[in-house]
């Protein structure tokens, strides 16, 4: 239990970011299915499903949820699993 007011705040704001990054976390992996799923579906647009995966991504660097390099690692795989789709 916090002993200070402070800390007390930190304890909510914490609880707050983690409610945002879970649900940033959430959409990037419903994205991705979506993604690899066009792939699998040959008459799926699966080039505007990377680019719309690809915009999630930058924009959950953006804005701290996750890391560039692990952001880097993700787009590098899925450009590689649409090309090897074609």
């Amino acid at each position: 239990m916090p002993n200070t007011k402070s800390a007390e705040k930190r304890v909510r704001s914490s609880a707050r970011k983690q409610i945002a990054n879970n649900y940033v976390k959430t959409r990037l992996k419903t994205i991705e299915k979506k993604f690899r799923g066009a792939i699998t579906d040959k008459k799926a647009d699966a080039a505007s499903a990377l680019k719309d995966a690809l915009s999630a991504i930058d924009k959950a660097v953006k804005t701290g949820v996750l890391k560039r390099a692990t952001a880097d690692r993700k787009k590098s795989r899925l450009t590689l699993a649409l090309n090897r789709a074609k």
